[in-house]
């Protein structure tokens, strides 16, 4: 395998991170597997020298010692004297997913670590899929975490909440038309709304461009959630600030991404995939879509202009919270 299998390793993949894992364990073992597997290969036959060997006289009954020349392999390039052949790579993480979360986690291998801060400044959307659950308040909005509240949830309806989902959404789409510094007055901010994508063109707070209820069973609800530049604790105060807005409370059960820019669940490479010939499969499968989706999101107008008045406060001009508006719910 050697330099050749090294060779098709420049690129990105997408590998699916379970939760309870982090995200430095699992590049890791992404590591740790593909030197495993460029190790493996067989190396080139080692070279030969003449050495001259003292020892008995073929044919002959006597003693006597004498000089023969004889070629022996040198022992420079053997792997017990010199060590393994690749002893580490360089390998890249995307947008990071915390411990408690799970789903599409990207990977830059070689030279595909800079495609990583192209995909940053693109500024490309993810997918989320968030569960949540009705009836209790935690101080780290998930589950486990230690109780605050308990309140009741009998009230609650689908309705109610898909009004809170509109209205979410409406005030992000207000902060996402000043973040992506197009006037709206042209034709190209006419465009970009149409086809859906007007997004930030620098660093702004986490901005949600769609978010629906998928299924609703009191008291556990699931969301989908389409954001940029958030975090999965974000998306967790999200789910407890809907429980405020809904006069209840609410946790966060499970945060999965799901799509990450242009890699999605059908892309991620399973813990039983993350090996030499699958990921490089992978990175060759990949490597046209993401040059061409790159070219397409990095092009003049889409993410490539600097906003006109840089280091605006979040706090006064961004949404007042994860949510967007301000809460009626007591806190």
């Amino acid at each position: 395998m050697g330099l050749a299998g090294l060779a098709r390793l420049h690129g990105l993949f997408a590998a699916y991170k379970p939760p309870g894992l982090k995200w430095k364990h699992l590049r890791d073992t992404v590591e740790l597997q593909l030197l495993k597997g460029l190790n493996a290969g067989k190396r080139p036959a080692s070279e030969h020298r003449v050495r001259f060997l003292l020892g008995p006289m073929e044919g002959s009954e006597e003693k006597e010692l004498t000089l023969t020349a004889t070629s022996v392999p040198t022992l420079i390039d053997h792997p017990l004297v010199c060590g393994p052949a690749f002893t580490s790579l360089k390998i890249g993480i995307g947008h990071r997913l915390d411990a408690q979360a799970s789903g599409v986690l990207v990977l830059g291998v070689g030279r595909g670590r800079s495609l990583l801060t192209d995909m940053y400044n693109a500024h490309l959307t993810k997918d989320y899929t968030v569960h949540g659950l009705l009836g209790k308040a935690t101080d780290d909005f998930c589950e486990d975490g230690r109780l605050v509240e308990k309140t009741t949830y009998d009230h609650v309806t689908r309705e109610k909440l898909e009004r809170i989902l509109a209205l979410i959404q409406g005030s992000h789409q207000k902060a996402l038309v000043m973040y992506s510094n197009v006037d709206l007055q042209t034709q190209e901010a006419y465009e970009m709304a149409v086809s859906g994508v007007m997004r930030p063109t620098n660093k702004s707070p986490m901005l949600i461009t769609g978010i629906r209820c998928l299924q609703f069973a009191p008291p556990e609800f699931l969301l989908e959630v389409r954001c940029v530049h958030e975090t999965q604790k974000q998306l967790r105060r999200l789910v407890h600030e809907i429980g405020l807005e809904l006069k209840s409370t609410a946790v966060c059960t499970q945060v999965r991404r799901t799509r990450d820019g242009f890699f999605t669940l059908d892309d991620a490479l399973l813990r039983t995939q993350w090996d030499l010939p699958s990921i490089q499969d992978a990175i060759q499968s990949a490597a046209p879509r993401v040059a061409a989706e790159l070219e397409k999101n990095l092009r003049p107008g889409l993410g490539t202009q600097q906003p006109s008045s840089p280091g605006w406060p979040w706090d006064s001009e961004g949404p007042s919270s994860a949510l967007g508006l301000e809460s009626h719910a007591g806190h």
